[in-house]
Parts: structure tokens; C-alpha cells; sequence
């Protein structure tokens, strides 16, 4: 396969593109930049939001497009109105890509496109009803792209993201500001953490991701490990690894409040198209604070 990745060099791209490479595809990525990138893809430098992409489609002609590419800085993206222009540009590259004779097309979407109203397990046939900005968009992108797609012959896919970590997530989320701070000596400030979610190690969504573009399945796909966890296990495992439990001080900040309770993925889906996760959540701590041990 020919693919075209975007957001190559993001939290998931980056893990994504060796996985593709090792598979024996022809992989093509898209940087914001020419520096760094990694061996055995080609490598092109654009901006979506300010680019028109149709020449460089129609050079790569690609029969795969995986697109990883939005805004997404911590804290941020949830209510920024780039979020409404990163939805444009998609729909602008899903018709570059149909035009150019693509075949297949897998997007990055989010748990947040579920109704957070209501806690549990979600399966892809729940309510969309989406509380943010960026779960609206994401979910507009994926409804949208379906019935393009139709009339386009393209085949749409997206994968519903729960709560990735790992090596190179954004130093402002929980796990890595967690692990920094034990890391450096520092006491680190938390909630409670009694609200159950569903992490899943960036080297298993990565592969979820191939998994999915591999296949012909249509239609949404949840992207997590499926197992319930405590934020507050998440942490105390950390302070474990780290050797600085005592760092960690739980109820030194209020909870969210409206935070749903639980957020957890059913990935009966995702495992019929013959994916099984690689790493426990014990495996994926101890491979994430090393990382940023070396880095630290």
C-alpha cells in the first residue's frame, strides 16, 4: 500500500510511521518542516490549514490516508476555534485525496464524541452528542466524510481515541506532568483521582491504527485497552516506578466538576478485526518513565 500519513510528527504519528515502514508499506508523511525525520519514509513539508494539498496528492497518489493531523496543544483544543479550521482542511484533503484516485481513508477521532453526560462503557452504536468544541468537530469530520466518501468511492474510517500515554505525549497532560514532577523532586498536586478511565499505551493505539487501515471496515472504531482504571491506581503506580511515592499528595485539588465518573471503551470492535493490545499498564508506566528519565 501506498499511505499518506498526517500529523506524522505528533504522539501517535510518531509511533505509527515505524510500524507502516515495518509492515512493508510505501510510506509518505506529512511534517510542518524539514528536520528530523525518521528513516525509511518519504517525507513531505506542508501546512494543511494553509496549503492546497491537490499537487502534492497527485505527485504521491496514495491508496491509504491516515489522517493524525488537528490542533491539539493540552488545555487548549477542547473549546479553540482551530478546531473549525482543521475541519475544513480535512474535507478539503479527503476530496484532494478522492480526486487523486484514493481508495481508503482513516481519520483520528475521540471519545469525546460521546454523550459525557452519562458514565460507563461506550460502544460505537452510543448517542453522539459531543459536550466541546473538539469532540463537535471530530465527530461533524467523521459524519461528514462518510457520506463523502460515498459519493467519492472512498472507503471512511475513524478511529474513537480514549486516553493515550506514552514517549513523546505533550509534557502538559497528567501522566507525563506526573512523572516530570517525581522526577525532578517536586511534590505533585492531585485530585482524589476516583474517576475511572481508559488509558492505552501510544505503542497499542499506534497499532490499532494499522490495524484499522489494513482492513475495509466502514464506520467508527473505539481505539482504547478496554479496561477500567482509577486515575488515582495510575498515579500511585508512577510514584512507585519513579521510587517517590511520598511526592504524591491525592485531594490537594478539587475535582472537575461535571467530570464524568467513568470513560471507558468497549473494544469488542476493534478486536474483531483481529487487534489485541501488546502492553499492561504496568509495562506502558515503566516504558514512559524511562523514557523521560533519559530525557530528564
Amino acid at each position: 500500500m501506498r499511505i499518506l500519513v498526517t500529523g506524522a510528527g505528533g504522539f501517535i504519528g510518531s509511533h505509527v510511521l515505524p510500524l507502516l515502514v515495518q509492515a512493508g508499506h510505501e510510506v509518505h508523511a506529512i511534517y510542518l518542516d524539514s528536520a528530523g525525520h525518521p528513516d525509511g519514509i518519504h517525507a513531505h513539508v506542508a501546512n494543511l490549514l494553509t496549503s492546497d494539498c491537490r499537487d502534492l496528492l497527485e505527485t504521491i497518489r496514495p491508496s491509504h490516508l491516515l489522517h493524525l493531523g488537528w490542533y491539539v496543544p493540552p488545555g487548549k483544543f477542547w473549546v479553540a476555534n482551530e478546531n473549525i479550521d482543521w475541519l475544513y482542511a480535512s474535507l478539503s484533503l479527503l476530496k484532494a485525496f478522492a480526486a487523486a484516485g484514493g481508495k481508503r481513508w482513516v481519520g483520528a477521532g475521540t471519545c469525546a464524541e460521546y454523550d459525557w453526560s452519562r458514565s460507563g462503557v461506550f460502544r460505537e452504536s452510543d448517542p453522539i452528542a459531543p459536550i466541546t468544541l473538539y469532540g463537535a468537530c471530530k465527530s461533524s469530520l467523521h459524519m461528514i466524510s462518510e457520506r463523502l466518501g460515498e459519493q467519492l468511492g472512498v472507503e471512511v474510517s475513524s478511529g474513537r481515541v480514549f486516553f493515550p500515554y506514552g514517549p513523546a505525549e505533550p509534557a502538559g497532560r497528567l501522566i507525563p506532568s506526573v512523572i516530570r514532577s517525581l522526577l525532578s523532586g517536586e511534590s505533585t498536586a492531585c485530585t482524589e483521582g476516583l474517576q475511572v478511565r481508559d488509558y492505552i499505551f501510544v505503542e497499542d493505539v499506534a497499532s490499532a491504527f494499522v490495524t484499522l487501515l489494513e482492513s475495509s471496515f466502514r464506520g467508527p472504531v473505539n481505539i482504547g485497552s478496554g479496561a477500567s482504571v482509577p486515575v488515582r491506581e495510575i498515579v500511585a503506580k508512577i510514584g512507585e516506578i519513579t521510587g517517590r511515592p511520598e511526592l504524591v499528595r491525592f485531594g490537594a485539588i478539587p475535582s472537575r466538576a461535571g467530570e464524568p465518573h467513568e470513560i471507558v471503551a468497549d473494544v469488542s470492535r476493534l478486536r474483531s478485526l483481529g487487534w489485541t493490545p501488546r502492553y499492561s499498564l504496568q509495562d506502558g508506566l515503566e516504558r514512559t518513565v524511562q523514557w523521560w528519565r533519559a530525557r530528564l
